[in-house]
């Protein structure tokens, strides 16, 4: 099965994606590829576990652009909410919505690494 076929049964909207990227699935697939690296260096929990609610809602508003950018919609959706509950002093809930949404970026994330 393609990484586009995979990520689409994840619930990656592959369809947006590619009219993003201009039906050019190598660009769109390269761009995919960069996404592990750059959610490990943005995490999310550590900082709602070491206190800091701004560097939380930082690596949030980044990956809510580039889960955006790259039509990962569950996790855009996600960290679009995570976004809005830390702007309303709502942190826990926030972090209780991290916590349900990582098993689900760790599967995308082992299924684009597997097409590494």
């Amino acid at each position: 099965m393609s990484l586009l076929d995979q990520l689409s049964a994840l619930g990656v909207n592959t369809a947006e994606g590619l009219n993003r990227f201009a039906q050019k699935a190598a660009l769109f697939e390269k761009m995919l590829k960069k996404f592990p690296a750059a959610a490990a260096d943005l995490p999310v929990l550590p900082l709602f576990e070491a206190g800091n609610l701004e560097g939380a809602l930082a690596n949030a508003h980044t990956l809510k652009g580039m889960t955006g950018n790259l039509s990962l919609t569950p996790l855009y959706e996600a960290y679009t909410e995570i976004v809005a509950l830390l702007r309303a002093d709502q942190p826990d809930q926030a972090r209780a919505l991290t916590e349900k949404i990582l098993p689900l970026q760790e599967q995308i994330i082992a299924c684009i690494a597997s097409h590494q």
